[in-house]
This record gives C-alpha cells, structure tokens and sequence, in this order.
C-alpha cells in the first residue's frame, strides 16, 4: 500500500493525500513498516558508496573508508533519521492549533513520513558519493518535498489553505534546521568521536 501511494504521490499528489488520510495508519506502523526501510535507505547506499566506490568532489581522487570508520557512522545515522521524523512530527503537532488545526499524533507522522520520502529514496545517490551528483539529487527531492508538504499540510491537517501555506512555511523551516542539524551532527561524529581510515584509488 505504501508503494502504491508512492506512485499516486508522483502522478497526483493531491488526490493521494486524501487516499492516505483514509488510511489511518498508526505512528508505531508507520515507524515500523515505513521509516525502518525508508531510513536505511541513505545509510546503506552511503555506507557502500564510501566503503566500495570512494568519495570524489569533482571525479578525480576518490577516497574510500574503511568499514571499521564507515559503519558506526552509517547506523548512527539511520538512527538520528528515525529521531528526525519523530521531532518534525512532534513540532508539527506542537504548532497545529496555532494554524487551526486539530488532528493527532498519528495524522503528524504520516504527512511527515510521506513528506520527506524523496529524500529518503535521494539518498541512493550516495552509491555513487560524487559531491556534485549528490547535490543536485538532493536538491531536486528537496524541491519535491517541499511540493508535497504545501499541497499535503491542507489534506492531512483540515486546514483552509490560506492557513496550510504559513503552517507548511513553519514546517518547512523546522524541516531545513533539523536537515542541517542532522549533516552537521553526522559530520562532527565522524570527525571527531570515530576514527576514520581511508585509502585512497
């Protein structure tokens, strides 16, 4: 079923929004079944692309990690993606009375979870860590998210639409701040907790 409203996502997002506010699917199934698989997604793919391929900023050297450096942060990761989710969630049901909304915890995971799955699935770009590749994929899924957010928050939240476009604005910027947050943190462990060995090819 979530497949499916993947693919309504990418044909006619609004009418899939309706389709899965149906759904009422619960915060531990969409933990569960969804955010488990969506969340090892980048962490996977990242984790073979610095161990097997290498990272290269502009294709010239490429640095490859040892699995010893690479794997403690990749699980990490996976895991700061299920806490990440879980906060915009939480903030979201936080500021949904301010916007007239009304719904529960559960309605808030979902449009968070459907929201940011093109940047889950972007992070098969990191097979391939080649900064500039990587770069534009994530921005061009970021450029859908936010697509998804404005034209979901008035569906899943019942809000008017007027309303939905300054509460999807203070989503979105809680959004962005947990993102950069989440790379930024990634980064610090990785350069400073967990040793790191590489080789260069």
């Amino acid at each position: 079923m979530f497949l499916q409203h993947m693919m309504g996502m990418l044909y006619h997002p609004k009418e899939e929004w309706g389709s899965i506010r149906k759904e009422h699917y619960t915060t531990l199934h969409v933990f569960l079944s969804q955010i488990s698989i969506l969340a090892a997604i980048p962490a996977v793919s990242l984790f073979i692309g610095t161990t097997q391929v290498g990272w290269s900023f502009a294709g010239g050297n490429f640095i490859k990690l040892e699995v010893a450096s690479a794997l403690p942060v990749a699980i990490a990761f996976y895991f700061a993606m299920w806490v990440a989710v879980g906060f915009i969630a939480y903030a979201i049901h936080w500021m949904e009375k301010t916007y007239g909304g009304n719904v529960s915890m559960d309605e808030c995971i979902v449009l968070t979870t459907f929201t940011a799955t093109p940047l889950f699935l972007s992070g098969l770009a990191g097979l391939y860590p080649m900064l500039w590749f990587n770069v534009i994929v994530g921005m061009i899924a970021l450029s859908y998210t936010v697509y998804l957010l404005y034209t979901g928050v008035p569906v899943i939240m019942q809000i008017p639409e007027d309303r939905a476009f300054f509460f999807s604005s203070s989503i979105l910027t809680v959004g962005l701040c947990v993102l950069v947050g989440l790379l930024a943190a990634s980064a610090i462990l990785w350069g400073t907790y967990i040793p790191l060995s590489y080789t260069s090819s």
